[in-house]
Protein backbone atom coordinates (compact mmCIF):
# COMPACT_ATOMS: atom_id res chain seq x y z
CA UNK A 1 0.00 0.00 0.00
CA UNK A 2 1.62 3.57 -0.52
CA UNK A 3 0.62 6.63 0.63
CA UNK A 4 -2.38 7.33 -0.31
CA UNK A 5 -4.12 4.05 0.45
CA UNK A 6 -3.68 2.46 -3.25
CA UNK A 7 -2.70 -1.17 -3.31
CA UNK A 8 -3.65 -2.52 -6.30
CA UNK A 9 -2.43 -1.21 -9.62
CA UNK A 10 -4.11 -2.15 -13.13
CA UNK A 11 -2.64 -2.05 -16.65
CA UNK A 12 -3.99 -1.71 -20.56
CA UNK A 13 -1.59 -3.17 -23.17
CA UNK A 14 -1.78 -2.76 -26.64
CA UNK A 15 -1.36 -6.01 -28.27
CA UNK A 16 0.17 -4.11 -31.61
CA UNK A 17 2.71 -2.01 -29.84
CA UNK A 18 3.05 -3.54 -26.62
CA UNK A 19 2.50 0.37 -25.14
CA UNK A 20 1.28 -0.20 -21.50
CA UNK A 21 -0.86 2.05 -19.45
CA UNK A 22 -1.32 1.79 -15.89
CA UNK A 23 -3.59 3.24 -13.34
CA UNK A 24 -3.44 2.82 -9.28
CA UNK A 25 -6.62 1.71 -7.44
CA UNK A 26 -7.66 1.49 -3.69
CA UNK A 27 -10.07 -1.69 -4.54
CA UNK A 28 -10.63 -4.07 -7.50
CA UNK A 29 -14.18 -2.37 -8.10
CA UNK A 30 -12.32 1.06 -9.85
CA UNK A 31 -11.74 -1.31 -12.73
CA UNK A 32 -14.37 -0.05 -14.36
CA UNK A 33 -13.45 3.55 -13.93
CA UNK A 34 -9.40 2.80 -15.06
CA UNK A 35 -10.71 1.59 -18.36
CA UNK A 36 -13.25 4.77 -18.74
CA UNK A 37 -9.86 7.05 -18.50
CA UNK A 38 -8.30 4.78 -20.61
CA UNK A 39 -10.90 4.47 -23.26
CA UNK A 40 -11.03 8.53 -23.31
CA UNK A 41 -7.35 8.81 -23.25
CA UNK A 42 -6.97 6.00 -26.69
CA UNK A 43 -9.76 8.13 -28.24
CA UNK A 44 -8.25 11.80 -27.83
CA UNK A 45 -5.14 10.86 -28.18
CA UNK A 46 -5.00 8.31 -30.99
CA UNK A 47 -8.27 8.86 -32.78
CA UNK A 48 -8.76 5.01 -32.63
CA UNK A 49 -11.77 2.70 -31.01
CA UNK A 50 -10.88 0.30 -28.93
CA UNK A 51 -12.14 -3.04 -30.45
CA UNK A 52 -11.51 -6.12 -27.98
CA UNK A 53 -10.44 -6.28 -24.32
CA UNK A 54 -8.55 -9.62 -23.40
CA UNK A 55 -8.61 -10.43 -19.63
CA UNK A 56 -9.17 -13.36 -17.09
CA UNK A 57 -12.68 -14.00 -15.89
CA UNK A 58 -12.01 -12.10 -12.29
CA UNK A 59 -14.79 -10.49 -11.28
CA UNK A 60 -14.01 -7.05 -11.44
CA UNK A 61 -14.11 -8.05 -15.26
CA UNK A 62 -16.50 -11.16 -15.56
CA UNK A 63 -19.10 -10.87 -13.14
CA UNK A 64 -20.43 -14.05 -12.00
CA UNK A 65 -21.09 -17.10 -13.13
CA UNK A 66 -24.42 -18.89 -12.86
CA UNK A 67 -26.02 -22.16 -13.66
CA UNK A 68 -27.63 -20.10 -16.35
CA UNK A 69 -24.11 -18.97 -17.61
CA UNK A 70 -22.18 -15.63 -17.32
CA UNK A 71 -23.80 -12.96 -15.31
CA UNK A 72 -22.03 -9.60 -16.29
CA UNK A 73 -20.70 -7.26 -13.66
CA UNK A 74 -20.12 -3.50 -14.35
CA UNK A 75 -16.98 -3.95 -16.64
CA UNK A 76 -18.42 -6.55 -18.76
CA UNK A 77 -21.81 -4.33 -18.97
CA UNK A 78 -19.96 -1.34 -20.20
CA UNK A 79 -17.53 -3.21 -22.78
CA UNK A 80 -21.26 -4.28 -24.14
CA UNK A 81 -22.87 -1.27 -24.57
CA UNK A 82 -20.16 -0.08 -26.42
CA UNK A 83 -19.29 -2.77 -28.48
CA UNK A 84 -16.37 -3.64 -27.14
CA UNK A 85 -15.79 -7.79 -27.68
CA UNK A 86 -14.92 -9.23 -24.70
CA UNK A 87 -12.43 -12.20 -24.91
CA UNK A 88 -11.85 -14.57 -21.95
CA UNK A 89 -9.30 -16.35 -20.75
CA UNK A 90 -10.12 -20.13 -19.51
CA UNK A 91 -9.31 -20.85 -15.96
CA UNK A 92 -5.47 -21.60 -15.28
CA UNK A 93 -4.51 -20.96 -18.73
CA UNK A 94 -2.58 -17.69 -18.30
CA UNK A 95 -0.74 -18.27 -21.43
CA UNK A 96 -3.92 -17.13 -23.52
CA UNK A 97 -3.10 -13.47 -22.59
CA UNK A 98 0.45 -14.16 -22.63
CA UNK A 99 1.38 -10.73 -23.42
CA UNK A 100 -0.79 -8.70 -20.40
CA UNK A 101 1.06 -11.93 -18.27
CA UNK A 102 4.35 -11.65 -19.57
CA UNK A 103 4.73 -7.59 -19.07
CA UNK A 104 3.04 -7.55 -16.33
CA UNK A 105 5.29 -10.53 -14.66
CA UNK A 106 8.48 -8.29 -16.00
CA UNK A 107 7.40 -5.25 -14.41
CA UNK A 108 6.70 -6.69 -10.96
CA UNK A 109 10.50 -7.82 -11.37
CA UNK A 110 11.92 -4.34 -12.17
CA UNK A 111 9.63 -3.28 -9.38
CA UNK A 112 10.69 -5.46 -6.89
CA UNK A 113 14.54 -4.89 -7.88
CA UNK A 114 13.98 -1.34 -7.94
CA UNK A 115 12.82 -1.31 -4.63
CA UNK A 116 15.26 -3.33 -2.65
CA UNK A 117 18.47 -2.23 -4.15
CA UNK A 118 17.16 1.91 -3.57
CA UNK A 119 16.57 0.68 0.17
CA UNK A 120 13.42 2.84 -0.69
CA UNK A 121 10.10 2.56 1.76
CA UNK A 122 7.82 0.33 0.71
CA UNK A 123 5.01 3.22 0.30
CA UNK A 124 7.07 4.57 -2.89
CA UNK A 125 5.94 1.16 -4.74
CA UNK A 126 3.26 3.36 -6.81
CA UNK A 127 6.75 5.24 -8.18
CA UNK A 128 8.48 2.19 -9.01
CA UNK A 129 5.84 0.66 -11.01
CA UNK A 130 5.54 4.13 -13.01
CA UNK A 131 9.10 4.67 -13.49
CA UNK A 132 8.88 0.75 -14.62
CA UNK A 133 6.31 1.15 -16.90
CA UNK A 134 7.94 3.89 -18.28
CA UNK A 135 10.97 2.37 -19.07
CA UNK A 136 9.36 -0.86 -20.61
CA UNK A 137 7.42 1.70 -23.09
CA UNK A 138 10.70 3.12 -24.24
CA UNK A 139 12.85 0.16 -24.98
CA UNK A 140 12.38 -1.94 -28.03
CA UNK A 141 12.11 -5.84 -27.88
CA UNK A 142 12.62 -8.58 -29.87
CA UNK A 143 8.74 -9.34 -30.96
CA UNK A 144 8.22 -5.11 -31.80
CA UNK A 145 11.58 -3.96 -33.55
CA UNK A 146 10.22 0.13 -32.61
CA UNK A 147 9.24 0.81 -29.14
CA UNK A 148 6.32 0.57 -28.06
CA UNK A 149 5.97 4.34 -27.58
CA UNK A 150 6.70 4.81 -31.41
CA UNK A 151 4.77 2.34 -32.32
CA UNK A 152 1.51 3.23 -30.03
CA UNK A 153 2.01 7.23 -30.49
CA UNK A 154 1.38 8.57 -33.69
CA UNK A 155 3.17 11.17 -34.93
CA UNK A 156 2.04 14.66 -36.49
CA UNK A 157 2.06 15.12 -40.22
CA UNK A 158 4.89 15.71 -41.63
CA UNK A 159 7.06 14.63 -38.74
CA UNK A 160 9.27 11.49 -38.43
CA UNK A 161 11.06 10.07 -35.67
CA UNK A 162 14.37 10.21 -35.35
CA UNK A 163 16.43 6.83 -35.57
CA UNK A 164 18.03 5.04 -32.83
CA UNK A 165 20.68 2.02 -32.22
CA UNK A 166 21.92 0.28 -28.96
CA UNK A 167 25.62 0.32 -28.47
CA UNK A 168 26.97 -2.22 -25.86
CA UNK A 169 30.63 -2.77 -24.39
CA UNK A 170 32.36 -5.25 -22.36
CA UNK A 171 35.00 -3.96 -19.54
CA UNK A 172 37.49 -5.63 -18.70
CA UNK A 173 40.00 -5.24 -15.72
CA UNK A 174 44.02 -5.78 -15.96
CA UNK A 175 43.90 -9.62 -16.73
CA UNK A 176 41.08 -9.29 -19.14
CA UNK A 177 38.76 -10.42 -17.23
CA UNK A 178 34.92 -9.27 -17.42
CA UNK A 179 34.29 -6.69 -14.64
CA UNK A 180 30.83 -5.61 -15.80
CA UNK A 181 28.67 -4.80 -19.36
CA UNK A 182 27.20 -2.10 -20.45
CA UNK A 183 24.45 -0.62 -22.46
CA UNK A 184 23.87 2.72 -24.00
CA UNK A 185 20.66 3.67 -26.07
CA UNK A 186 21.89 6.19 -28.70
CA UNK A 187 19.52 8.65 -30.62
CA UNK A 188 20.75 9.16 -33.82
CA UNK A 189 20.38 12.79 -33.79
CA UNK A 190 22.69 13.92 -37.14
CA UNK A 191 19.39 12.64 -39.54
CA UNK A 192 17.85 15.95 -37.87
CA UNK A 193 18.13 19.25 -40.46
CA UNK A 194 18.98 22.80 -38.96
CA UNK A 195 16.12 24.82 -39.20
CA UNK A 196 14.17 22.52 -40.69
CA UNK A 197 13.90 19.78 -37.41
CA UNK A 198 15.41 21.92 -35.04
CA UNK A 199 15.93 26.04 -34.62
CA UNK A 200 18.48 25.68 -31.56
CA UNK A 201 20.32 23.11 -29.96
CA UNK A 202 20.69 23.35 -25.51
CA UNK A 203 22.85 21.36 -23.57
CA UNK A 204 21.93 20.02 -20.17
CA UNK A 205 23.60 22.26 -17.39
CA UNK A 206 22.51 22.71 -13.69
CA UNK A 207 22.14 26.04 -11.59
CA UNK A 208 23.15 26.53 -8.36
CA UNK A 209 19.99 27.03 -7.44
CA UNK A 210 18.46 23.80 -8.46
CA UNK A 211 21.61 21.89 -6.44
CA UNK A 212 20.69 24.39 -3.03
CA UNK A 213 17.41 22.83 -3.52
CA UNK A 214 18.45 18.80 -3.81
CA UNK A 215 20.74 19.42 -1.35
CA UNK A 216 18.12 20.76 0.79
CA UNK A 217 15.52 17.84 0.14
CA UNK A 218 18.68 15.51 0.85
CA UNK A 219 19.12 17.07 4.36
CA UNK A 220 15.49 17.10 5.03
CA UNK A 221 14.35 13.96 4.35
CA UNK A 222 17.61 12.34 5.33
CA UNK A 223 18.64 10.87 2.03
CA UNK A 224 21.99 10.34 0.67
CA UNK A 225 23.39 12.07 -1.88
CA UNK A 226 25.22 10.33 -4.86
CA UNK A 227 27.27 12.31 -7.72
CA UNK A 228 27.50 11.02 -11.01
CA UNK A 229 29.09 12.37 -14.56
CA UNK A 230 26.91 12.32 -17.36
CA UNK A 231 27.55 11.53 -20.68
CA UNK A 232 26.25 12.58 -24.11
CA UNK A 233 26.95 10.64 -26.81
CA UNK A 234 26.41 10.99 -30.13
CA UNK A 235 26.70 9.15 -34.11
CA UNK A 236 28.18 10.72 -36.45
CA UNK A 237 26.82 10.71 -40.02
CA UNK A 238 29.97 10.28 -41.70
CA UNK A 239 31.73 7.67 -40.62
CA UNK A 240 29.47 6.28 -38.54
CA UNK A 241 31.54 6.81 -35.47
CA UNK A 242 30.18 6.85 -31.72
CA UNK A 243 31.70 9.88 -30.27
CA UNK A 244 30.72 11.33 -26.28
CA UNK A 245 31.61 14.18 -24.63
CA UNK A 246 31.43 14.91 -20.62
Amino acid sequence: MDAHGQKYFITFIDDYSRYMNIYLLHNKNEALDAFKAFKVEVENQCGKQIKIVRSDRGGEYYGRYTENGQAPGPYAKFLQEHGIVAQYTMPGSPNQNDVAERRNRILLDMVQSMVRNSNLPKSLWNEALKTGVYILNRVPSKAVPKTPFESFKELPNGMKAIGWKWVFKTKRDSLGNIKRYKARLVAKGFTQKERIDYIETFSPVSKKDFLRVILALVAYFDLELHQMDVKTVFLSSGGGGLYKTT
